[in-house]
């Protein structure tokens, strides 16, 4: 069988020919305006992996695309949003004039022309050296928080501003609005000017040391991402920051950064780390500052590159490091929190399964359950290959630890899921086959279109007794492989939240060795070339699995998750490959299952609190405008405060409640959503057990 890391990438060597449509007569490039003196300009190596790169990408990724006019708009569009994603910086006059590359960009990658990609961004640039003297200018002078007016903070749908006048206004109401969020947080006005202007003068000399081979990386960038999210092109820096694994350089905190159009945001908690222990994060969070010590200064680092984001976050074990943070779930009139970390080397064991027993009353009985947390896929592939006797993986551990709740007579057993971003997949197989006797878990199909069965071959079970497996928007790749597994095998009930919808397989190419002769170090590029598919021919992709019973989610499909993203490869279908399918879960205990579920969501006193919770949260979040004024966002503020407060006493809050200083402090540590996975699989213990019951009385 082969090993595939659906995290960790294997290196794929390629050898190119030029493409034929390089060898016919060169496009000539678009006339560009006569470059200034400081002008950022490509360098030869650039312009040869540009082709290199198109080459690739157009020859070897699994969505077999051809270049095209309508693939240039949509390279020139993403490029426009890596640059200025806000709409902030450039005019419309400026967009006018990108014009002229929107449907020439297809021949330019061909043909190694950078014209466009370095024209466009020193224009930006131009644009952000003019916002840096306004800022200066406008930060002169104290706000006046007592007018009554108001701000969007929503520009994605937003327009480019006409002109100098519009985009001055635009900038004065965002400055103030970001002060007014540090005045709300007790902070005095002349601390609140001091912190503005190290913000602003910080980001300049974060936009002044700008290079090439970071106006290049976007450019290929922009390029990639119009095939799928998950292809991407490296320079020589990022690739190296990227080779020594993004969770190893963060050891501090333990948390996977990417950049998000001008912020740091968390694309994934390590386990074990102190990030995740904390409870205080979750994926999608954008860092928005950073400070050393309990009395440091608080850095912007809005608009740096996640390697210098990196070198202010990460430090030596035991100091402390304080992040200023926006949470994914904040509303718009929210104020970022601060979060105070003591950096750690990350605890293993915390990474690795872990287990409990929760008691559950149901209907009058008490039912003892086992509950085997899950954080991610892992396995030691060097103890492996050395052929040691004890492997740290995975499904040794689950199997260790079920072995023990069957000791200890659990009713059932419970595998939590949530925030399992994934990890090995020859995981994913061996965990089913603790629940299977065998047969195949996932379908592998590569951009040829040929298919491998992948399977558990050990007719051994583990656990045959009534399970469920919890999952939720962020559990991921083999975690989804696992559970539609046992979805499709009927053998466990699948409850919680839609899941990410991640099914593809990335390989990284080391540019070098397509390139020796270059003098310069070249990077590589990190490309999508195969797709996961369940036993049942449907595809993990973009759609994820669906739970049997859904709980109540704020992480919507339309932010969170492969579906939020425009260039995520669709959902589709194969052929079913033949397996055998158990009797634990049938349609009809399903339904009876559901049915007793939207009781208590009716009933019950915490679901129907966090469901219209969830309700007024997404009602909330739709209003994007902020009042300017201190007094009307002050209430906001503390209206928002009674809430929690009342959510607390109710007993309501649960992990999806978001973070804010107020929820930190009035979190319980009550899981409302595993309480209700239990009460699911108490149900189905008692009513396969009346099943049970009903079939011996007819015998």
């Amino acid at each position: 069988m082969r090993k595939y890391l659906i995290t960790l990438i294997p290196v794929l060597m390629l050898s190119l020919q030029p493409d034929s449509r390089s060898t016919s007569a060169p496009v000539p490039s678009v006339t560009a305006k006569a470059p200034a003196a400081d002008d950022l300009k490509p360098t030869m190596t650039q312009e040869r992996v540009e082709q290199v790169v198109t080459q690739l990408l157009t020859r070897h990724h699994y969505r077999k695309v051809r270049l095209s006019d309508s693939l240039s708009a949509v390279v020139w569009d993403n490029y426009l949003k890596e640059m200025d994603a806000s709409k902030v910086y450039l005019l419309a006059s400026d967009i006018a004039a990108f014009d002229k590359y929107k449907f020439q960009i297809d021949d330019a990658l061909v043909n190694g022309d950078l014209t466009a990609a370095f024209d466009m961004f020193n224009v930006f640039r131009k644009r952000l050296a003019e916002r840096s003297d306004f800022v200066k200018q406008t930060l002169s002078k104290p706000f006046n928080f007592s007018a009554d007016e108001s701000y969007n903070t929503d520009r994605e749908k937003a327009a480019w501003p006409k002109n100098l006048e519009e985009q001055n206004e635009l900038w004065r109401k965002m400055l103030k609005n970001q002060a007014l969020e540090l005045k709300l947080t007790g902070k005095a006005d002349t601390a609140v000017a001091s912190l503005m202007s190290t913000r602003y003068k910080s980001l300049e000399r974060r936009q002044g040391r700008i290079k090439s081979e970071d106006v290049f990386q976007m450019y290929m960038n922009a390029f990639g991402e119009a095939l799928d999210p998950h292809t991407n092109y490296f320079a020589p820096r990022t690739a190296d920051l990227f080779n020594q694994e993004m969770s190893q350089s963060l050891e501090g905190i333990g948390a996977l950064l990417q950049e998000d159009g001008e912020y740091t945001k968390i694309s994934d908690l390590v386990p074990g780390g102190p990030a995740f222990r904390s409870k205080q994060f979750t994926k999608g969070d954008r860092i928005i500052g950073v400070a050393q010590g309990d009395n440091g200064p608080m850095v912007s680092i809005v608009g740096f590159q996640v390697d210098d984001a990196v070198k202010l976050i990460k430090g030596p074990k035991g100091t402390v490091v304080r992040l200023q943070v926006r949470p994914a779930t904040a509303l718009a009139a929210d104020v970022p929190k601060e979060i105070r970390i003591v950096r750690e080397k990350i605890k293993l064991e915390e990474q690795r399964a872990h287990k409990e027993v929760i008691d559950i009353t149901e209907d009058g009985r008490n039912y003892k359950l086992g509950v085997v947390t899950v954080p991610l896929f892992y396995r030691d592939f060097d103890a492996a290959r050395r052929r040691e006797s004890e492997v740290a993986s995975t499904t040794t551990d689950v199997k260790r630890l079920i072995d023990s709740l069957k000791l200890q007579k659990v009713d059932g057993v419970v595998l939590d899921l949530r925030g399992n971003g994934g990890g090995s997949l020859l995981e994913a197989i061996n965990l089913t086959g603790l629940f299977i006797q065998k047969g195949p878990v996932v379908q592998v199909r590569d951009s040829g279109g040929d298919t491998e069965v992948m399977a558990d071959n050990d007719p051994s079970v583990t656990y045959d007794g009534p399970l469920a497996i919890l999952v939720d928007r962020f559990s991921a790749s083999a975690s989804e492989i696992f559970a539609a597994a046992i979805q499709d095998y009927k053998r466990g009930l699948i409850v919680g939240g839609q899941t990410f919808g991640k099914g593809t397989v990335q390989q990284l190419i080391d540019l070098n060795n397509m390139l020796p002769k270059e003098q310069d170090k070249v990077g590589q590029v990190k490309m999508t070339v195969q797709k996961f598919y369940r036993i049942n021919g449907s595809s993990t992709q973009h759609k994820g699995v669906t739970p049997d019973i859904s709980f109540p989610s704020r992480f919507s499909a339309e932010e969170y998750g492969e579906s939020a993203q425009a260039s995520a490869l669709p959902w589709d279908q194969i052929a079913s490959t033949r397996f055998d399918a158990t009797s634990f879960i049938n349609d009809k205990l399903t339904t009876r299952l559901r049915e007793k579920y939207e009781q208590r969501l009716k009933t019950d006193v915490d679901l129907k609190r966090e469901a219209q919770a969830v309700v007024d949260f997404k009602k909330a979040k739709e209003n994007t405008t902020v009042s300017l004024q201190e007094s009307k966002r002050k209430k906001e503020k503390d209206d928002a405060d009674k809430k929690v407060a009342a959510l607390d006493k109710s007993g309501a809050l649960d992990s999806e409640t978001p973070e804010t200083p107020a929820t930190a402090k009035a979190k319980k540590k009550k899981d409302t959503y595993l309480i209700e996975a239990g009460r699911i699989l108490s149900d189905m213990i008692a009513l396969q057990g009346k099943v049970k019951t009903a079939m011996n009385s007819n015998n």
